[in-house]
């Protein structure tokens, strides 16, 4: 009997919305346990499932008409791995 091997890619990914930064550390220590970091609060668990650990904060943020916070707090993301609450907040 042939076994089926599953590989995961991006193109099936989770999210967890996070309200707190001990949630995001959580949920990151957690799911890089065996597997990898990524950028931009993305990460692959050890089977290869992606995740992204975000921020429910970022939303309203994001939803800012001015451009100016929007590239502040972008520039800050970018820089990322884990998203960090206080930086992005201080970016805005």
């Amino acid at each position: 009997m042939e076994v089926l091997k599953l590989k995961f890619n991006e193109a099936i990914s989770m999210m967890i919305n996070c309200e707190t930064q001990e949630e995001i550390d959580y949920y990151w220590s957690k799911l890089t346990h065996g597997g990898e970091e990524g950028q931009f609060g993305w990460l692959k668990d050890k089977f290869g499932v992606s995740w992204q650990v975000y921020p429910v904060h970022l939303e309203e943020i994001m939803k800012d008409t001015d451009i100016v916070h929007k590239e502040k707090v972008m520039k800050e993301l970018y820089q990322m791995k884990k998203f960090d609450i206080s930086k992005i907040e201080l970016a805005y």
